[in-house]
């Protein structure tokens, strides 16, 4: 699943140091869960790229990321797998394994820049520090598999 928000820049740092940064584009949240696999990562990435959330020259949202040269930010975030409906402590148990979630979020990455999107991204597992300026703000929540129409 990801939180996709378009933003004017962003970046990432690790202990002070930036390991990433963007400037007009997106940041991508992305957390990997139990039982997602290459193709939802590869089906996730073509949706997030073509996502129109963009300014064509009339001011509507209607262009994707590659249309008008933005970039993209990608960080790992497993708290995107919480499960807080019981209790005050939120549990991660859909929240995939480390080792295999990384697996997917490169993959995740490299399929998003085969799209012609310049990605950097945060430093998978690390305690990081995302600033960023939202633009809109606009921001959107997408899974993967779609969740069903109804």
């Amino acid at each position: 699943m990801a939180v996709v928000q378009r933003v004017a820049r962003a970046e990432v740092r690790v202990a002070g140091e930036v390991v990433g940064r963007t400037g007009p584009g997106m940041v991508v949240l992305l957390g990997v869960l139990v039982g997602d696999e290459g193709a939802h990562a590869d089906r996730l990435a073509e949706r997030v790229g073509g996502l129109r959330f963009f300014a064509d020259a009339a001011g509507r949202m209607n262009l994707a990321a590659a249309e008008v040269g933005a970039g993209a930010l990608v960080v790992s975030q497993f708290t995107l797998a919480a499960d807080g409906r019981r209790g005050r402590r939120p549990s991660f148990d859909r929240a995939m394994a480390p080792a295999e979630a990384e697996v997917l979020y490169r993959r995740f990455c490299m399929a998003l820049a085969a799209l012609g999107i310049p990605v950097e991204t945060g430093r998978f597992g690390a305690a990081m520090e995302v600033e960023l300026v939202g633009d809109g703000p606009v921001t959107f929540v997408l899974e993967e598999p779609a969740p069903p129409r109804g």
